[in-house]
């Protein structure tokens, strides 16, 4: 993982974050950790795959090789 990844991912540490999932999943949560592997922990996390059908999931640990895209917040 680049400093640059690092760095930004830092600065998002305890802000919304959008992650984007192998196999089309969405997800929207509270990040609060992460590791070189870029496996994330999530808090107050919700799936918005289905924007009509959000579901809460809580406290989520994600496994980086499933990421595809996160969306830091706006600056």
């Amino acid at each position: 993982m680049s400093e640059m990844t690092t760095q930004i991912l830092e600065e998002s540490l305890g802000k919304a974050v959008l992650v984007r999932l192998k196999g089309g999943k969405s997800l929207r949560g509270k990040l609060k950790g992460f590791d070189q592997h870029l496996n994330l922990v999530l808090e107050e996390t919700e799936d918005m795959t289905d924007v009509g059908n959000v579901k809460k999931l809580g406290v989520i640990i994600v496994r980086g090789d499933n990421v595809v895209i996160i969306s830091p917040p706006p600056r």
